[in-house]
């Protein structure tokens, strides 16, 4: 049963497989034919993703290396289902064997346990992190897809715990010289500290990811149910960590006044509406303003923590449980790829689906 793995219009991503079963994919429907792409192209992604890449992140070792099974020939897409595939080499079923009766506190155990009548608790099973492997890899092609056409997508760690980056100090550079993929090096440094201190506490940490993309044209979205930061804020909160988004000045917007809220439109020198601000973060009334979308993701900490939780049995019996295994003390680093990856999602979907809007367009797109 496919319900709640597929998301996407006219491009469709539909995501499988289970943490520590023998694979982790996903098909993707809707790519126009001609685009070029490799397995070079995904793995390129995949590899920001992938565990045990520092002292952040869990020391399960994968080399997360993907195959194209079909949907591309000759280097590139032949427009029919891309379906990709990550087999799992380093599962340790045993390490979850002890919470088989339980519920970890913090994880989708109980709540998948009720739905379902029974749960696949190796790892969490569909409710790992690890499904984020098939978002990564359509990701890589709707940003191949977005690049052809001078869209950008930057996602980058915006706060670990209390440590927070510097606007003034921020250089998006920095971000491929620390592990934790933030844009200031102060910064880094702090959050780094702290993790270590919870860390040695057995504890875990929280953040926010913050995405902008940037070069889209006005007019993308729709004015009711399928607008733009709508889908957006969907495809974010899917991610199983996410709790929270906002999109431009997000929840600070409620407490400003619409003097300071409104962003005021000039003619720019190319002779094109230009907003002298983004407090919108790029859409109004659900639909691209030509201005960078800006949004950002909140992340709760990691639930599986190496200290002692309350938590029952599933037979009614309170228990103390203590979580062993390989377990992230932080997702977020390691998030800003899956994030950057469903808003390339999201967009190219959004941008097949402008395509019908206008009769003009349509006119000159088959006009002989």
């Amino acid at each position: 049963m496919a319900a709640g793995s597929t998301i996407g219009t006219l491009f469709k991503i539909t995501t499988w497989g289970e943490s520590h079963g023998k694979a982790i994919g996903v098909v993707v429907d809707g790519c126009p034919a001609g685009l070029e792409l490799c397995e070079a192209d995904i793995q390129k992604l995949l590899d920001r993703r992938k565990p045990g890449q520092s002292k952040f992140t869990t020391q399960r070792s994968e080399g997360d290396e993907v195959e194209i099974l079909s949907g591309v020939f000759e280097g590139k897409t032949t427009g029919t289902p891309i379906s990709m595939v990550v087999w799992n080499k380093d599962q340790r079923s045993k390490d979850y064997s002890l919470i088989a009766s339980c519920y970890r506190p913090g994880h989708a155990d109980y709540t998948f346990d009720e739905k379902f009548g029974f749960r696949d608790y190796r790892g969490g099973g569909r409710s790992s992190a690890r499904e984020t492997i098939g978002r990564v890899a359509a990701g890589a092609i709707a940003e191949k897809f977005l690049e052809s056409l001078g869209i950008g997508v930057m996602a980058y760690t915006r706060s670990i715990g209390p440590v927070e980056i510097d606007g003034e100090k921020m250089d998006l550079a920095e971000i491929a010289n620390n592990k934790l993929c933030m844009p200031d090096k102060d910064a880094a440094k702090k959050a780094a500290a702290y993790l270590e201190e919870k860390m040695a506490e057995c504890d875990s940490v929280g953040g926010v990811v913050e995405c902008v993309v940037s070069g889209l044209p006005v007019g993308l979205g729709e004015p009711v149910f399928e607008k733009l930061d709508a889908n957006l804020a969907k495809a974010i909160l899917s991610i199983g960590a996410v709790k929270g988004f906002e999109i431009g000045d997000g929840f600070a917007a409620s407490r400003a006044c619409g003097s300071e809220n409104n962003d005021a439109f000039r003619m720019g020198e190319d002779g094109q509406v230009k907003k002298v601000t983004n407090h919108s973060g790029g859409v109004l009334g659900g639909m691209s303003d030509g201005s960078d979308v800006v949004f950002c993701a909140a992340f709760k900490p990691t639930p599986s923590i190496a200290k002692a939780q309350d938590t029952v049995k599933k037979d009614g019996e309170n228990m103390e449980l203590v979580i062993h295994g390989r377990h992230d003390p932080v997702v977020v680093p390691r998030a800003v790829v899956v994030v950057e990856a469903m808003a390339a999602i999201t967009v190219m979907d959004a941008l097949l689906m402008s395509m019908t809007s206008r009769m003009d367009l349509i006119c000159k797109f088959f006009e002989k």
